[in-house]
């Protein structure tokens, strides 16, 4: 079966590469159709989404995924959230990674519009965080990279895909 992941980042790229084994992936450069920077969980998940239907109609695969990266503020603090979504025939399969504190002094920078990556460059003076460890990679001292939370991700996505494909064939 040929899946189509919605991102080149090489984050991404190598997580589904590294769960979906038994599949031919390859990665599209499609939009996800919300903000460059995602500010809500919803807004977060929605760019899955749009990436993995995007990219399912960009080369006509079986599965098409989508892997995105966003923030959360709640209650003054901000956390670092990531959602994937998984597209075939008329379904969706949904869902979310760990989610972890970020300095809140990016509050007001993201909400006017700078990308999480530009201030984590800033931050860290290291160029292209986002694709290698990631802010999640820098914040628990390489414990976590951004690839280990999309491979979970891809491990919910397709653990829920493998449990319908296999009640469709007992209904």
């Amino acid at each position: 079966m040929k899946i189509t992941i919605g991102s080149l980042n090489p984050t991404k790229v190598g997580a589904v590469q590294n769960v979906f084994k038994d599949f031919s992936v390859s990665g599209i450069k499609v939009p996800s159709n919300v903000s460059d920077q995602p500010l809500t969980d919803l807004e977060t998940m929605n760019g899955a989404v749009n990436r993995a239907h995007n990219a399912r109609l960009a080369r006509g695969s079986d599965i098409g995924i989508g892997l995105e990266g966003g923030v959360i503020i709640e209650n003054d603090k901000l956390f670092l959230c990531n959602w994937g979504a998984l597209v075939y025939e008329n379904d969706v399969v949904l869902a979310s990674g760990a989610k972890i504190l970020l300095p809140s002094e990016f509050i007001s920078d993201l909400q006017n519009g700078t990308e999480l990556a530009v201030l984590m460059e800033r931050y860290t003076n290291e160029k292209d965080i986002r694709s290698k460890e990631g802010a999640v990679g820098i914040f628990t001292n390489g414990r976590i990279t951004r690839t280990q939370i999309f491979e979970h991700i891809c491990e919910l996505l397709l653990g829920q895909y493998e449990f319908k494909k296999l009640k469709e064939k007992t209904i």
